[in-house]
């Protein structure tokens, strides 16, 4: 889920490993992501879960459930537990088994098992929504966990690993499920909500690729700004990353959020 196909990121080149990583100052430990513990032990765990982009996705969940008429609080939370499941274990082991992006000590049978677990859950939580919703939830069901396989997998020459099915697989997905297991059909307001989930996703590729891009690849930063006032500021890998993290974490906040207030106003 983290490292799409992009011209700023792409995977023709191999991944730089914890031990080898650039750091963004000297003496300051090397980050992976600005949500990324400490390496080793639990807090792989965490890093692994990216929770504030997780949070995001689930949130477009949320936002689906809520356009019903009527909101089943039982239907939010398995379709939240599936997604979780899915995206947030199976489909993140599966990206840190492609090249250790985030630099992980997870042993690689432990991501293997997460991976086949958590597709495995999503999976179980969907038939079990089946039965509850009807045959309207199955052609979510199948292309789900499709969707996980061809991402992170880079199947079929690698058509789905995109910024475009990115924010079609974790933005506009999430808003259409969520709604349809709701109500068992769609309508013309998922429909908006999934275009805007997936603008927002776009949005969301457009500030991580480059800040990704900087945090694991780039070893050094020099360089200076003229101010038109006189005098220069200068540019290094912190003054880079500041802006592209500082929107994402405001973003990613912002999402959330408004995902809790539309469950507030809805459930209470």
């Amino acid at each position: 889920m983290t490292d799409e196909l992009n011209p700023l990121a792409s995977r023709t080149g191999p991944e730089i490993p914890y031990s080898s990583a650039p750091r963004l100052q000297p003496g300051t430990e090397y980050r992976s992501a600005f949500y990324a513990a400490r390496p080793g032990g639990w807090r792989d765990w965490w890093t692994l879960l990216h929770p504030p982009y997780t949070a995001w996705h689930l949130s477009y969940v949320v936002f689906g459930a809520c356009l019903a008429p009527h909101v089943s609080l039982s239907r939010l939370v398995g379709t939240l537990l599936a997604f979780l499941c899915a995206v947030g274990f199976a489909a993140h082991a599966l990206d840190e088994l492609h090249g250790r992006p985030l630099g992980t000590r997870i042993p690689t049978p432990a991501l293997v098992a997460v991976t086949v677990v958590g597709l495995a859950g999503a999976v179980a939580l969907g038939i079990a929504g089946v039965s509850r919703v009807g045959w309207a939830l199955i052609p979510f069901l199948v292309l789900g966990p499709l969707l996980v396989l061809a991402y992170n997998l880079e199947l079929v020459g690698g058509l789905v690993h995109t910024d475009f099915g990115f924010a079609l697989a974790w933005g506009a997905f999430p808003v259409l499920v969520a709604y349809v297991a709701q109500t068992g059909r769609l309508a013309v307001a998922p429909l908006f909500a999934a275009a805007g989930a997936f603008a927002l996703s776009v949005a969301q590729r457009q500030l991580s690729t480059p800040a990704r891009l900087i945090r694991r690849r780039v070893t050094a930063v020099e360089g200076s700004a003229a101010l038109r006032t006189g005098g220069t500021i200068s540019i290094d890998q912190k003054w880079l990353l500041a802006p592209l993290e500082g929107a994402l974490q405001a973003m990613s906040w912002g999402v959330v959020l408004s995902a809790a207030s539309f469950a507030i106003a809805r459930l209470t």
